[in-house]
């Protein structure tokens, strides 16, 4: 073998990925859980160290890391530093073989292969004994929610009272799976998702520690694509960079990761929400054309329609670091335009159209059956507008605000008078909609019953009215009417106040 390809296999080799290579050390190195380092912080400082720990949180946002980490202040020692300390910035005498899974008194465990009862009755057995180099024997165990009900009841008696020498540190993703006997003796610290805006922050440290370029665009698609996981978001640079050669780009990421465009996606919504249906559905195969996802787009389409309702609440949702400058302009802009009565039915037609895509054999003629009941949905009158047109019989004014701020004549009332010619229609309450080629159609939202052109109600006379000044009064009148059940109810219910 040549000299270049011994090399390439060597530096194969040698290569750690991003989220083994920048894999947090000590607490300073945590990003987004100030909370618990602060916690851990105040215990250490005031010798109030617990026996055991509970870490939960979502996958990649440091669990096992933390524990590595509380693992390695328990057992911290250096030529100075005899005791417990949550300052790591000197390496000590085991911290390198704590950090790297291979101390012989730092017990890591994999709960999901190790479920029963007698591999706790292992760690039971071996407890009592002293650590052989460090302070204390320290057991993490992860995935701990996937141990045994008889595991667990084994467990509890040595959790609850444990040698002086021994920590647990459980690590797990199903806190509610886990037994509330053994939270209850444990320490509990919720691991938090992490941002967006300090997820982007950190990825464009490594980059630069890596000497690669990325678009400030991509950083935030793979901070949004992470949700909230560090090691996601690592994972994903980590192949952008492959996919790139060494450079990272928006399109670069959209394209790997099957993403559309979120200004194109924002596009699409403005189509919707006019009601253009060939203009939504030519954007819509534009985006598939360019390799998007038709679940990927609903699904961002959904998240823009969730961004727009939260605008009009909450105008600080404009500075979240994944937002694009488009998406920050145009969002605050529907914001102002669109009614909630019509984003939140956008929002649950999309709930319901993105099951119906992902489970379809034909996922595109899905997506485009939802952009259409979407685009016709966004022209029609609000329940209210019906209800107020059928009861006055009047036509809404061309020129009145729509409920989604677009002015249109949406619901025309279309009284006629009884005749042979049109078999009696009542007054129906109607909407315009347009078509693809530019034109309008008259959609009736009430089919009146047709009525006999010669049919004249009888006029009914007025029942005289009954002076009712007593409850004896009313007892009076539902004899009179022979309303047994009224009577009844009146003398057991019915109290003067």
């Amino acid at each position: 073998m040549s000299e270049a390809g011994n090399s390439g296999t060597e530096k194969a080799a040698a290569y750690r990925v991003l989220a083994r290579k920048y894999r947090p050390a000590n607490f300073s190195e945590l990003i987004g859980q100030e909370p618990m380092v602060r916690t851990l912080t105040n215990a250490f400082a005031t010798g109030r160290i617990a026996q055991a720990w509970m870490l939960t949180g979502v996958r990649g946002v440091g669990k096992t890391t933390t524990a590595r980490i509380l693992a390695r202040a328990l057992n911290y020692k250096t030529a100075t530093i005899d005791q417990p300390s949550v300052d790591l910035a000197v390496l000590g005498e085991h911290c390198q073989a704590i950090m790297e899974g291979r101390h012989v008194d730092v017990i890591e465990m994999d709960a999901a292969s190790h479920t029963g009862i007698d591999d706790i009755r292992d760690i039971i057995e071996r407890v009592r004994y002293a650590p052989v180099s460090a302070r204390y024997k320290v057991y993490i165990i992860d995935e701990v929610h996937m141990l045994s009900t008889q595991a667990f009841n084994g467990l509890l008696k040595t959790l609850e009272e444990p040698p002086p020498h021994v920590k647990f540190i459980f690590a797990t993703t199903e806190i509610r799976k886990v037994p509330i006997t053994v939270l209850s003796r444990c320490q509990r610290f919720d691991l938090r998702r992490i941002d967006a805006g300090t997820l982007v922050a950190h990825l464009s440290s490594i980059a630069g520690k890596e000497g690669i370029a990325v678009d400030d665009d991509a950083l935030a698609m793979i901070a949004r694509a992470a949700e909230g996981s560090a090691r996601d978001s690592l994972s994903i640079l980590d192949q952008a960079i492959a996919h790139g050669s060494g450079a990272v780009s928006a399109e670069a990421v959209r394209a790997m990761l099957g993403l559309a465009d979120r200004a194109r996606i924002v596009d699409l919504f403005e189509h919707v929400m006019k009601g253009d249906v060939a203009a939504a559905l030519a954007e819509f195969r534009n985006q598939y054309d360019t390799g998007a996802d038709p679940a990927a787009v609903l699904t961002d389409l959904a998240e823009f329609n969730h961004l727009v309702t939260r605008l009009r609440f909450v105008p600080t949702a404009l500075e979240d670091a994944s937002l694009s400058e488009d998406e920050r302009r145009r969002g605050a802009d529907f914001a102002k335009a669109l009614s909630v009565r019509v984003l939140s039915r956008t929002w649950q037609m999309l709930l319901k159209g993105i099951p119906e895509v992902q489970s379809s054999n034909r996922p595109v003629s899905a997506a485009e059956m939802v952009l259409i009941r979407l685009a016709h949905a966004a022209d029609l009158p609000t329940l209210d507008e019906a209800l107020k047109s059928l009861e006055a019989g009047a036509s809404v004014s061309n020129g009145a605000p729509r409920s989604n701020g677009t002015p249109a004549s949406s619901v025309v009332a279309n009284p006629r008078p009884a005749s042979p010619g049109n078999g009696g229609a009542s007054a129906v309450a109607q909407t315009r909609m347009p078509t693809a080629n530019g034109g309008a159609q008259t959609m009736r939202l009430v089919e009146p019953a047709p009525m006999p052109a010669a049919f004249v109600p009888e006029p009914v006379a007025d029942a005289p009215p009954v002076p009712v000044k007593s409850l004896a009064d009313i007892v009076a009148l539902a004899d009179a009417q022979r309303d047994m059940a009224f009577k009844v109810l009146v003398k057991r219910c019915v109290r003067l106040v």
